[in-house]
């Protein structure tokens, strides 16, 4: 609890003061900064207690004298408003009315503790201690044991300050962690228009920052103006999305939110309740208030029991008290009573006042102790005290070293003008009778919380974990996208591209994979990447494997047919021998097509490029010889070139392919022997797997073998369309050069297609221009033929070859 609203920063010191009587006094000041003190009714307690005590100042004032007199102030009466407060005279308040339970419990609790003091022989032996107490009414902004001020922790502008609640650093620390334990990250706030309120907003802040929690709004109340803030708090309430809401207020200004709250029907909100509200009776009881206010958790101040506390109150008589009480008859009883003032099952405030009393009794044992407790006051008296020399300073410095435990068995000492922190934490639970009652479901011990999850009954009236989220948190497989010009905790869900993933839940980015893996189909883990080649059993594999062994198949079957027809004159007239070595030719030609399908590997990467080059140069090679001769055949047969076909005999026919061929195989050779195709494995293809292919080592080489069956090819094409319409029923220059015409057009296409072509698509390209171009030498060719010696054999004759 801080400052009211215009009162000042509120402080407290231990005083040494005289009061009128003789003996030296100890005050105390303990007086709230605001108006402290639960407003609840007496009605319980004034059935057996006077009916009136008194409403002046001054008609509150007991206490005895002793050697050494603690003086206590405290806010037994409500604070009255001021009147003519014109700031040119002091102002005149109304008288104090309305009698306040909490610290009159405070009260006995300090009377309590100078008795309990007084009679334990181990604390201040020979010594005195007594108490006056005086009601301050709340005209004065002191106080030690609610004081939770942050600003009172500063020991050079308060360095006589004490006391014994913890700085309000430490509940909105708490508060900052409750909500990160239950993840609520959006998450409204009211606080109390003072330093109470804004101190503590901003430590929470602060203590948030960085984790993904956002302010959903900030509302500010004041207790002048409570109804007008109370409405405009509400309605900002209710329209926001979030559902946990931190209030940092006094009690009376908690109680105004919820009757407009309950006006409203807001009955879905998590409310988290500060020290200043959470274990309000007032609010506990109250009726209307019932749905809005159901599942509370908050902090409060740590509870003890003080031992015989309960009997001393039922104790209580006015006939003990006669100057205080004096309208009472003195037969007044507490016994069996059961009420608010007489429970002291769970003592907060008033407990805080007995271990102030307890902290000054061993500052004043320690300082009153004599080093030597053999000798005598007179032979030792530069070191031992007398309670009637007591200062100032050196009473301080033995408030600085206290430590001691209390009668709880609890450890005590100040750090600083704090003592550590503790606080229990509480839950408003609707009870079978529908009413709410205050449970406790763990506490706090510096900044490490011991909360019972399960036993919290939350605003739902369930043990389900409220929600409160501006964005839902991003899946695997997604990350966060903040919203342009809103809070970090409100943003949209990206999917991750391929090749990135994201395993965790709220990712702020994706991670790439890495390079030999690849993102799963929810992009929420890198997988290995399969392997890809073109294999024998996908479709195109299998379509690419039937063309090739179709060839394969048609050419044995032509060969056979050849073979079997060997002295037909269409077979003999055409050259046979090159016939059937164009065949086998052909066939290693569609065989070579098999040896680029399947894994990659060093013996088949060699194999391939060299068997390609190499069977379609031979087949080439044969072609030219056959127009070679086509030509040498016609020229011989004009007057003076009767010696031109003895140059191309059989011999010197099969010496000119072999020669073609043998400069191919010589490429190839060295092409393998220096720089080799090799498999490889290509990760920087783009995709779920990894190309494995026969990576060209040297482009050059390939580019040689290819040039050179070009180079053949179109000296071949050249020749058959010079000799194309030379007289000659079975004259193939014209079949030759459609033939090479295929051939040619199919390899242009194919250059530009592999180039772009990815992966095992550049592998199938290869293939097809093989298959195309074998089928179309074969078709182009030996169709021809085979239809005339199957389907036509009337003119398989020698006159029908002759007949031009």
């Amino acid at each position: 609890m801080s400052s009211a609203p215009g009162a000042p920063m509120s402080w407290v010191s231990l005083l040494l003061t005289a009061w009128s009587s003789r003996a030296p006094s100890l005050l105390i000041v303990v007086m709230v900064s605001r108006d402290v003190g639960l407003r609840v009714g007496l009605e319980g307690v004034q059935t057996s207690m006077c009916s009136r005590w008194g409403s002046r100042v001054e008609e509150f004032n007991q206490g005895q004298d002793g050697d050494v007199v603690i003086g206590g102030l405290f806010n037994l009466h409500y604070r009255p408003p001021v009147i003519d407060q014109e700031f040119i005279k002091p102002p005149f308040y109304n008288p104090c009315t309305g009698l306040q339970v909490e610290p009159l419990k405070s009260v006995y609790a300090m009377e309590f503790a100078v008795e309990e003091i007084n009679r334990n022989p181990l604390i201040l032996p020979g010594v005195k201690l007594n108490y006056r107490i005086l009601d301050g009414c709340g005209r004065h902004p002191w106080i030690s044991y609610l004081a939770s001020c942050p600003c009172l922790s500063d020991r050079h502008r308060f360095p006589n300050f004490f006391r014994t609640i913890p700085s309000d650093v430490y509940q909105a620390k708490t508060m900052a962690r409750l909500a990160l334990l239950f993840n609520w990250t959006w998450i409204g706030a009211i606080v109390e228009n003072n330093d109470y309120g804004h101190l503590a907003i901003q430590t929470f802040q602060e203590e948030i920052k960085g984790s993904g929690v956002c302010l959903a709004f900030l509302e500010a109340v004041s207790r002048e103006t409570i109804e007008e803030d109370a409405k405009r708090a509400a309605t900002t309430v209710q329209h926001s999305t979030a559902r946990v809401i931190l209030i940092f207020c006094w009690y009376t200004d908690v109680r105004e939110l919820f009757l407009q709250l309950a006006k409203r029907n807001v009955t879905d909100r998590q409310f988290l309740a500060s020290e200043a509200w959470s274990t309000s009776s007032d609010l506990l009881q109250n009726v209307a208030i019932l749905n809005v206010a159901s599942g509370v958790l908050g902090v409060a101040i740590r509870s003890a029991r003080i031992p015989g506390f309960k009997s001393f109150l039922q104790g209580l008589k006015p006939s003990n008290r006669p100057a205080t009480l004096s309208l009472c008859t003195g037969r007044e009883t507490l016994e069996g009573a059961q009420n608010i003032f007489t429970d002291t099952a769970h003592l907060r405030v008033a407990y805080n006042t007995y271990l102030a009393v307890y902290a000054a009794a061993h500052a004043l044992h320690s300082f009153l102790s004599c080093p030597d407790k053999d000798s005598s006051p007179r032979d030792n008296s530069s070191t031992c005290s007398s309670p009637y020399n007591i200062t100032h300073k050196e009473l301080l410095e033995h408030l600085n070293k206290v430590n001691f435990t209390t009668p709880n068995g609890e450890e005590f000492f100040f750090q600083g003008a704090d003592i550590p922190a503790a606080y229990d934490l509480v839950n408003w639970k609707t009870s079978s009778d529908g009413s709410l009652k205050l449970v406790l479901i763990g506490r706090v011990d510096g900044l490490e919380l011991h909360l019972n999850k399960t036993s919290i009954q939350w605003t739902t009236g369930s043990s389900q974990v409220p929600i409160s989220v501006c964005s839902e948190s991003c899946p695997p497989g997604t990350r966060r996208a903040n919203r342009k010009g809103e809070p970090v905790c409100c943003f949209d869900c990206i999917p991750c591209t391929d090749g990135e993933v994201s395993n965790e839940t709220g990712s702020h980015q994706c991670r790439r994979c890495p390079v030999e893996f690849w993102s799963n189909p929810g992009n929420t883990a890198c997988i290995p990447r399969k392997v890809d080649f073109l294999s024998f059993d996908e479709t195109m594999g299998i379509i690419l494997t039937t063309g090739a062994v179709s060839g394969v198949v048609v050419t044995t079957a032509v060969f056979v047919i050849f073979l079997c027809y060997y002295n037909t004159p269409v077979v003999r007239a055409n050259n046979s021998e090159l016939s059937f070595l164009l065949l086998l030719s052909l066939k290693l030609c569609f065989l070579c097509a098999l040896v680029f399908i399947g894994r990659p590997s060093m013996w088949s990467c060699h194999l391939q490029q060299a068997a390609f080059g190499i069977s379609f140069v031979l087949c080439v090679s044969c072609l030219q010889v056959k127009t070679i001769v086509v030509l040498a055949a016609f020229r011989s047969a004009q007057p003076g070139a009767g010696g031109l076909m003895k140059w191309f005999g059989p011999g010197k026919q099969r010496g000119s392919v072999f020669f073609f061929t043998s400069i191919q195989v010589i490429i190839c050779t060295i092409w393998l022997s220096l720089s080799p195709p090799i498999p490889h494995r290509d990760l920087g293809f783009q995709g779920s797997k990894v190309n494995l292919e026969c990576a060209m080592s040297s482009v050059v080489g390939f580019a040689v073998v290819l040039g050179y069956i070009g180079f053949l090819a179109c000296l071949c094409l050249l020749l058959a369309f010079l000799a194309r319409k030379l007289p000659d029923n079975f004259n193939e220059a014209k079949f030759i050069t459609f033939s090479m015409l295929i051939f040619c057009a199919v390899w242009v296409a194919f250059i530009p297609a592999y180039i772009s072509s990815p992966g095992k698509y550049s592998v199938a390209v290869e293939i097809f221009a093989i298959l195309a171009s074998s089928y179309g030498l074969l078709l182009c060719i030996f169709a021809p033929k085979c239809f005339i010696i199957l389907l036509r054999p009337e003119r398989n004759t020698k006159k029908q070859l002759m007949g031009r």
